[in-house]
């Protein structure tokens, strides 16, 4: 019979370079904050939405996609709806040159498949053989990853943090970056120039990306998009449509077919 690791300890204590583990979880559970101090991971789902939060900031990620989760990086995998995970156990050494920070990357159809054929491999393989050689393709295809504009970065600034703690409870609130300024006593262009330094993104962009993200838990859900667009301040389901579209490539009601 085929075989592949039936816990995690048992994965961590495995001298293969790559190897994969099969997990199922229930609506609304969470793995809870734990991290590989051994193994990079490539966290994706075959059925169900994730939302992965660590120190760095929170992504959503949909079975089209995948999180590329560094050896050692702290983080917490909380489960929309059932979630049937396959992930990738990835030693430093046998992939050098992979990326150092979590990402949301894109999961090809031919990456699908052999993570799909790499669960019916015997442990240990022949590296001269056709198992080896179909694990070292998927090391290949991990250099080859498309990044995904999924992140939603932490501030570190504690101002930056309540204006952003306000908006992930209350998305459709229209205040400006002029009225936060105003009530912290500060010119707008210094929130600004902090969240560019902690974020990497203006006020406005990082409202944007944490409106679409609460989007696709929204959707994930099962909320319809008319919905979903009110809820998060949006004028109309059109306007939540192309701004959707614009950062996606795909509409809502296309996005988790």
């Amino acid at each position: 019979m085929p075989y592949y690791f039936q816990t995690l300890e048992e994965m961590e204590r495995s001298p293969v370079p790559i190897a994969c583990h099969a997990t199922d979880y229930a609506p609304g559970s969470s793995t809870g904050t734990h991290r590989h101090p051994f193994h990079h991971q490539l966290i994706h789902a075959v059925h169900g939405v994730m939302l992965v939060a660590s120190e760095g900031g929170q992504w959503i990620v949909p079975p089209t996609r995948g999180i590329w989760m560094p050896a050692g990086t702290e983080h917490q995998v909380r489960h929309i709806g059932e979630v049937r995970m396959r992930s990738l156990f990835v030693r430093p050494h046998a992939a050098p040159g992979l990326a150092e920070q979590a990402q949301v990357v894109g999961i090809s159809p031919l990456l699908r498949e052999l993570i799909h054929a790499a669960m019916q491999i015997d442990i240990p393989y022949e590296v001269d053989s056709r198992d080896g050689r179909l694990m070292r393709l998927l090391l290949d295809e991990l250099q080859v990853l498309p990044v995904l504009p999924m992140h939603l970065p932490s501030p570190a600034d504690p101002r930056l943090q309540r204006i952003c703690s306000h908006i992930q409870r209350k998305p459709e609130d229209q205040a400006t970056l002029a009225d936060w300024a105003r009530y912290f006593e500060v010119d707008p262009k210094t929130l600004q120039r902090l969240f560019l330094r902690d974020t990497g993104m203006g006020f406005a962009r990082w409202r944007q990306q944490a409106r679409l993200l609460q989007a696709l838990e929204r959707l994930a859900q099962g909320q319809k998009v008319i919905d979903v667009a009110l809820a998060l301040g949006y004028d109309s389901p059109g306007a939540f449509a192309t701004m959707f579209k614009r950062q996606f490539g795909q509409t809502p009601s296309g996005f988790f077919r």
